[in-house]
């Protein structure tokens, strides 16, 4: 990659210092396919635009902020033109617009990459819709989101697939779909690339949805035919075997509190799916991305995955980071989900992890149920999940307000680590010329508390409720289009998501053991 921008340190900024601009050789975005142009006008700070764009009128101009990427933070302003950043400078040297907003004292991040919600639809609308799925994301800063295939029916056709995109029509933020990979639908996989998905989901756990484990086997089988097509396989990465035995048997025993939720999924059940996908993974060459991890156990067999050059990355969510044991008590029902909230000790792991690069990105899970769902007695009846889309990114910009993670390295895991995992970098997870201008202008002062009467989501149900929280989303924009403004939904964006399917470039793909696939096998024996 070309060097990165030069500029004069100045006063300290939640997650280091910020930076004014000089003189800015950044690499320019996917559009352009090179450097931008660094251009200069007399009295002028130099600023950069996509290479073969001449200074023309912009769509719009935000001044005053703080720009922040996952390596610097820079005092300067940003230009858009048709959806996409034109221009990253000083105000001086901004060309003209057709309006202008004054960011001053706000800072600016790319827009968050949640690859991780359940919007219930179809199937579950009572639950949550495409449309109100993505409201609440527009609201929560989330620019784009990989949606999962436990919907009715699941995505496990290319006929469910279309059903979906149907749906999702309704979207105010970009989006890609997960296909299934389970056993009863190996010989639809293909076709599901054909038709649009932007990777796949495994569920080696039970969870909502009732969708049947995959045995090892298939797994394999699966892992060896997304492999030589290069997309990620996302897995729900708990074992079905020693979870039905323990809920089987504390059923037996009349444990129906919250707390035998926990005891039901110890962490050796995610500890032994983390060992066994990266196995899997190493040997046929799939690329795996592990959802929702919940214990320091399962640190050890990523850290180890990615020592071998294992390709694969990790996740954790806002209710592992924050939230413990005592929850059980206070939340009761509310708080089951899966894998369970556990323990301070693995709390405590999970923030050594996000530091140190083990867990790749910060994710939601968000997972509504209606009220009636989430609060009930039996916390086997209890649906598993809760809302979480709209509440991430106030939650965790509290957490850098405490000091607790840099804003730089919070872009670093909701931006881009994502949008490179999924093969989107440099078109989104990035505050480049030629990037969709997928942004978020936030304001680190603002102190609120999370309130459920305000979420978007029809499941609103949170964890979280009456949680302080200082800093907070006040614009998002979508492809240069205001989708939440001043706080407030912009319903005339509704419709405006697109399915990143359509831009998205995985590296070339390097299967391995080719010779041994099952498909290989019988063609070899037939």
């Amino acid at each position: 990659m070309a060097a990165g921008p030069r500029f004069d340190r100045s006063p300290q900024s939640p997650g280091g210092g910020v930076r004014r601009l000089g003189f800015l050789t950044a690499p320019c975005g996917a559009r352009s396919g090179g450097r931008g142009r660094v251009l200069r006008r007399q009295g002028q700070t130099s600023l950069v635009t996509t290479p073969g764009k001449s200074i023309m009128k912009a769509d719009i101009v935000i001044n005053g902020a703080t720009l922040v990427t996952d390596s610097a933070m820079v005092q300067a302003s940003i230009a858009i033109k048709d959806g996409a950043i034109l221009a990253i400078g000083s105000a001086d040297a901004m060309p003209p617009a057709a309006e202008v907003v004054d960011a001053t004292g706000k800072y600016i991040l790319p827009g968050a990459i949640d690859a991780h919600v359940h919007f219930r639809d179809p199937g579950y609308t009572h639950k949550e819709t495409w449309e109100t799925g993505t409201a609440s994301a527009a609201m929560g800063g989330v620019t784009t989101v990989f949606e999962m295939p436990n919907t009715n029916p699941p995505t496990g056709t290319v006929a469910a697939l279309n059903l979906k995109l149907k749906s999702a029509e309704q979207a105010y933020v970009d989006f890609g779909i997960y296909g299934l990979l389970g056993e009863e639908n190996l010989t639809e996989l293909e076709a599901l690339i054909e038709g649009g998905v932007a990777g796949f989901k495994c569920f080696m756990g039970n969870t909502f949805g009732n969708l049947p484990s995959p045995p090892t086997g298939a797994i394999l089988e699966g892992f060896e035919i997304v492999a030589k097509h290069g997309y990620r396989i996302a897995l729900h990465a708990e074992n079905a075997s020693i979870m039905a035995r323990r809920s089987k048997k504390l059923r037996e025993a009349g444990r129906c509190d919250p707390l035998a939720h926990l005891d039901a999924r110890p962490p050796v059940v995610a500890t032994e799916a983390v060992a066994r996908a990266a196995i899997l993974a190493e040997w046929t060459g799939a690329r795996i991305h592990i959802l929702h991890v919940s214990s320091g156990d399962e640190l050890r067999p990523l850290r180890e995955a990615k020592a071998r050059g294992v390709d694969i990355t990790a996740e954790t969510c806002p209710h592992y980071l924050l939230l413990d044991e005592r929850a059980y008590t206070e939340k009761k029902s509310l708080i089951r989900v899966n894998p369970p909230v556990r323990e301070k000790t693995h709390q405590d792991q999970l923030w050594t992890a996000v530091r140190d690069g083990t867990i790749d990105m910060i994710a939601t899970d968000h997972a509504p149920h209606s009220h009636e769902e989430k609060h009930k007695d039996d916390i086997w009846t209890t649906d598993c999940g809760f809302t979480g889309v709209q509440t991430q990114m106030p939650l965790m910009l509290t957490q850098v307000s405490a000091g607790r993670l840099s804003l730089t390295d919070y872009v670093r895991m909701t931006s881009l680590a994502p949008a490179k995992a999924f093969g989107l970098y440099p078109r989104k997870g990035a505050l480049l010329p030629g990037s969709d201008a997928d942004l978020v202008v936030i304001d680190m002062e603002r102190e609120t508390q999370v309130d459920s009467a305000r979420l978007k989501s029809k499941g609103s149900s949170t964890p979280f409720q009456g949680t302080a929280t200082k800093g907070a989303p006040l614009h998002t924009l979508v492809r240069g289009r205001f989708v939440m403004r001043d706080g407030a939904l912009v319903t005339e964006a509704k419709g405006h998501g697109r399915n990143v399917r359509r831009i998205q470039q995985m590296p070339t793909p390097t299967p391995r053991n080719v010779h041994t696939t099952t498909a290989a096998i019988l063609k070899k024996r037939g």
